[in-house]
């Protein structure tokens, strides 16, 4: 896996994506001028053998971009490092950079893009160049028994690359909601949830309670 991530921050196979996290970078938020922006593509983080996998959608431009680690350094982070730590996959709560001690055990988050894209939305064209990166980690968390998708990106995603992967999917194809539930043949099943952004949790659409349940129901498909 330290391989593969030593190959995923040299990927600069999307000009728009580089483009933008290298402004970012340089630019910086207000808050954040006196540090060093990552300003590369964020590999994955957590237990390679991990039975519980966590899809996202893309790095934050200052949370991931900035720290180099997903949802590292955000509220969105905050809200899932907080649920992980509560459900037990997480040895502490906060994550605010690489290197401050947080370990995940069952747990391995990764996202579909791995650039921070302008307004959160990669292309159709940037997804699907990244995809290879995705299908690496899938390669070697061979562990893999419940995928949780943080939003209705991560969930078409898993649903794609899982099939193309010979998981089959129900028909008709399962639509996104929050706490739904895709059986992917007998050894795998994909979890919805909303993500835990701003705009979900500062208004309500997302609450502790709901982001909990999710949690705990994939540690009970995971086996405990």
């Amino acid at each position: 896996m330290a391989a593969l991530a030593a190959r995923i921050v040299e990927c600069r196979r999307c000009p728009r994506l580089v483009a933008w996290r290298e402004r970012v970078a340089r630019e910086k938020r207000a808050s954040f001028q006196d540090q060093d922006y990552w300003g590369r593509p964020v590999p994955g983080f957590g237990d390679v053998g991990a039975r519980v996998l966590v899809v996202g959608l893309a790095p934050a431009a200052h949370g991931g971009n900035r720290t180099g680690r997903m949802f590292t350094g955000d509220r969105s982070g905050d809200w899932l490092y907080r649920a992980l730590h509560r459900a037990g996959f997480a040895n502490q709560p906060a994550s605010v950079a690489r290197g401050d001690g947080l370990v995940l055990e069952g747990a391995y988050v990764t996202a579909p893009v791995r650039c921070a894209p302008p307004a959160n939305k990669p292309t159709p064209a940037e997804r699907d160049a990244c995809r290879p990166w995705l299908e690496a980690e899938l390669d070697l968390l061979t562990g893999v028994r419940v995928v949780v998708a943080l939003g209705a990106f991560a969930w078409a995603q898993a649903l794609d690359v899982f099939e193309g992967r010979g998981h089959p999917v129900p028909r008709p194809r399962p639509r996104f909601a929050h706490g739904g539930e895709a059986r992917l043949g007998d050894a795998l099943t994909l979890l919805g949830s909303y993500h835990p952004s701003q705009q979900n949790t500062f208004t309500g659409t997302l609450t502790e309670p709901m982001f909990d349940a999710v949690w705990a129901r994939a540690r009970e498909l995971a086996g405990g």
